[in-house]
């Protein structure tokens, strides 16, 4: 049995149970296949108030110390987080949180055989550190802007370099993101692609008819889903209303930005159009996405995005932006479409594309039964089970990454065969602006 310790700030707690979902989802699966434990460290920011005056800190301070989810011990001790230069000393903050943890489960008789960390920075940091102390090999997932954004600042640049390098095997959630950790220094031979998946049983079709009743849905419907933040391109999907007489918008998500939004949709005079949601549970999403006509992501970045997927497999297509993984899910027309540029007019295109011809939503989601959790997470228990016997001096062993490699290139292949050709992919799905 391979005992497993997930390191990372990503991971959902009783008061943010959407935060980092998809973290939580592929260890879920993972431990569901059988031998392994899994142990979370999932460190919050140490904030002392928890009236709902203070926002998402708010909702942080209340998260628990302790908890059980889905049958797996979680713990969430606290670290310091400073305004301003946080960001510069968390590594050591949680580095040294990390260790008082597990200080104290290793005085109860509790040991791990590897450490299964996300986010390179600063958790992924972190997590190297923490296995150079503890003598054990990381594994170390990289999920997004941890390698499209911060490594354009050069300290923590150097550092996701040293983690890079210092762990067992580098993965990413798509080529895209693999690529950047080869190219920042981290051996190609010790890097892995283990794409997000989608839990099909809970995304699945449901009855349309009713779910657009109760939301309301009497016209052509847009459907976006993130936090209300700018690079997620909310305002762009609004501003695209204009565009398109008829067309409504539903908004699920919170955020710094509502104000700004609604503000905007008020300004476009598309208020009437745009309904904001909030938050919405992860479980009542694909009530949602079976309402919708089309799923809208506007982002400027994204690793690999999962709404994507969760909107597919409940027979929604997508039009999305042309940034790093995405078009590695939005590979076939009857997934959707990408959008040209990061722009109004190019969202109103895109949408446009399907209105006119919308693929068959049973074929949407047959497309999207192609991504379901089964190999992606036999893959990532090959992975771990072969770190933790290789053990902190044999943890650079290029033979670790190759069980693992074997599985999700069976896996990739398999979903090639029903994928435009490279090449040919994006010149056919994406939808060239009229000027």
């Amino acid at each position: 049995m391979t005992r497993v310790l997930v390191f990372s700030t990503l991971f959902p707690n009783a008061a943010q149970p959407n935060h980092g979902v998809f973290v939580e989802n592929r260890l879920r699966e993972t431990v569901a296949l059988g031998g392994l434990s899994a142990t979370v460290l999932a460190p919050v920011p140490l904030f002392p108030i928890t009236h709902r005056a203070f926002g998402r800190y708010a909702a942080i301070a209340r998260a628990p110390r302790w908890e059980v989810r889905h049958g797996i011990e979680v713990l969430h001790p606290r670290y310091p987080v400073l305004p301003k230069v946080g960001s510069w000393l968390a590594p050591t903050a949680l580095f040294r949180t990390g260790l008082n943890a597990v200080r104290d489960l290793e005085s109860q008789g509790r040991s791990f055989d590897v450490i299964d960390a996300h986010y390179f920075y600063p958790d992924g940091v972190a997590a190297a550190r923490l296995g150079r102390a503890l003598r054990i090999p990381v594994v170390v997932t990289a999920r997004g802007s941890d390698l499209t954004l911060i490594p354009s600042s050069a300290g923590p640049r150097r550092v996701i370099r040293w983690a890079a390098r210092e762990a067992s095997v580098g993965v990413a959630v798509c080529e895209d993101l693999r690529r950047r950790l080869v190219e920042l220094g981290a051996p190609a031979e010790r890097t892995l692609v283990l794409r997000n998946g989608v839990d099909l049983e809970v995304f699945r079709p449901g009855d349309r008819q009713a779910a657009r009743a109760t939301l309301g849905c009497d016209a052509f419907t847009l459907v976006s889903v993130g936090s209300l933040i700018e690079r997620k391109g909310h305002d762009l999907v609004i501003e695209a209303l204009c565009k398109q007489a008829g067309w409504r918008l539903l908004i699920a998500g919170s955020g710094p930005l509502r104000g700004e939004l609604e503000a905007l949709a008020r300004r476009l005079k598309v208020a009437d159009r745009v309904r904001f949601l909030g938050e919405v549970p992860h479980g009542s999403l694909p009530a949602l996405y079976t309402a919708a006509d089309v799923m809208v992501l506007a982002s400027s970045r994204e690793g690999w995005a999962n709404v994507l997927l969760e909107a597919m497999a409940c027979g929604a297509p997508v039009a999305a932006t042309d940034v790093n993984g995405t078009r590695e899910v939005v590979a076939a027309p009857v997934a959707g479409r990408l959008i040209a540029e990061r722009s109004a007019a190019a969202v109103a295109e895109a949408v446009r594309s399907i209105e006119a011809f919308p693929p068959g939503r049973s074929e949407t989601r047959r497309y999207a039964e192609q991504f379901g959790w089964a190999e992606i997470a036999q893959a990532n228990r090959a992975l771990l089970t072969a770190a933790g016997a290789a053990g902190y001096d044999g943890r650079h062993d290029p033979k670790i990454v190759t069980a693992a490699q074997v599985l999700s290139r069976a896996r990739g292949e398999a979903i090639d065969d029903h994928r435009i050709r490279p090449g040919v992919a994006a010149d056919r799905l994406r939808v060239p602006l009229q000027r």
